[in-house]
């Protein structure tokens, strides 16, 4: 028995060196972060000094830097967390709500699939952009894709579920094919603008994700202002319309933070890792989507008599085709910039 433990014993450094090697190999010894002066500028970002990741490393280096301290962690993981949140909004409501048999849940289950790609697309382009210049570009231009598709999501929903009963009967045949177009412009404007990066200032980038997203944000809340200042000052009355305020003023403080770079602008190096004005604005956001779904759900139940007098039966399938359309031209549109992006290389 002693001479079989001594046996033992004598293996334990072996199989500790093993197991030591076994992670090694697992996990490497990833390099680290860099300055802002020792990246490329435009993969820069503005009053942010340290915490970037260097180029140019093997895709596992990128995907184990989700549990690393970066300038990118937070903003990788709320949407992360988000897109899981969206992920069990929709096991709940497929439990009540029956998207294959009723018509009219679909603008719902477009708002969940859109807020699902805006998430997710996101999580991917923060985590894995700083591989090379291309990497970085293309993926970015998928997550302005998702963004698109989220506006048309909130359009969907808005239309069909919130609009109140005094909204203008001249705006109903218009409101989605304008908002389609809107759609597509913002995801151009974001894309030209992350293109124009490369050689212009951050600030062309700002105009152009900016301006073109605030009017397809003024156009597709458009009916959720008419019913919100309609119900003034008795708003309590309608469960809906607290989630519908909610989801506009976590917007518009996310777009606060967005534009303002807030407040990394005023403590630069202080919020590499926590703290930035993009961070804020992705947690917000969140905070909107999940307002915005809790709306639309009671809106779907409680306000069926007003939307199905409003919409026809063939409303929803039109909203259905306008969607991958939207997807479509989108996804043309971010491939199209992403070959101008490899060939002026």
């Amino acid at each position: 028995m002693v001479t079989v433990a001594m046996e033992r014993k004598g293996r334990l450094p072996v199989s500790q060196q093993q197991v030591t090697h076994r992670l090694v190999t697992v996990v490497p010894c990833l390099p680290a972060t860099l300055r802002d002066s020792e990246v490329p500028h435009f993969f820069r970002e503005r009053h942010v000094l340290t915490g970037y990741r260097p180029l140019h490393q093997d895709w596992r280096y990128y995907l184990l830097s989700l549990f690393r301290r970066h300038n990118e962690t937070v903003n990788v993981w709320t949407h992360l967390l988000g897109a899981l949140l969206v992920l069990v909004w929709f096991r709940e409501l497929a439990e009540v709500v029956d998207f294959a048999g009723d018509a009219h849940s679909w603008p719902l289950l477009i708002l969940l699939l859109s807020s699902f790609c805006y998430m997710s697309f996101s999580t991917v382009a923060h985590l894995l952009a700083p591989r090379s210049e291309l990497t970085h570009y293309a993926l970015f231009f998928l997550d302005y894709v998702g963004v698109a598709l989220y506006q048309y999501g909130s359009a969907a929903v808005h239309f069909h579920y919130a609009v109140p009963d005094d909204w203008p009967h001249w705006l109903l045949g218009p409101f989605m094919p304008v908002a389609a177009l809107l759609c597509c412009f913002s995801c151009f404007g974001c894309c030209f603008g992350k293109y124009c990066s490369h050689s212009s200032p951050s600030s062309i980038r700002k105009l152009g994700q900016v301006l073109p997203s605030a009017l397809a944000y003024a156009w597709d809340t458009s009916p959720v202002f008419w019913r919100l200042w309609g119900c003034l000052p008795s708003c309590e009355q309608d469960p809906a319309a607290l989630f519908h305020a909610g989801q506009v003023g976590f917007f518009l403080a996310s777009a606060l933070f967005f534009t303002l770079l807030l407040p990394e602008r005023w403590l630069a190096g202080r919020c590499d890792f926590l703290g930035q004005g993009h961070q804020l604005f992705h947690t917000l956001l969140v905070l909107c989507t999940l307002c915005q779904l809790q709306a639309s759900h009671l809106d779907y139940r409680g306000r069926r008599m007003l939307y199905l007098r409003l919409h026809g039966d063939g409303e929803p399938a039109f909203l259905v085709c306008l969607f991958v359309a939207v997807a479509l031209v989108c996804t043309s549109v971010a491939i199209g910039m992403t070959s101008k992006v490899a060939g002026r290389k």
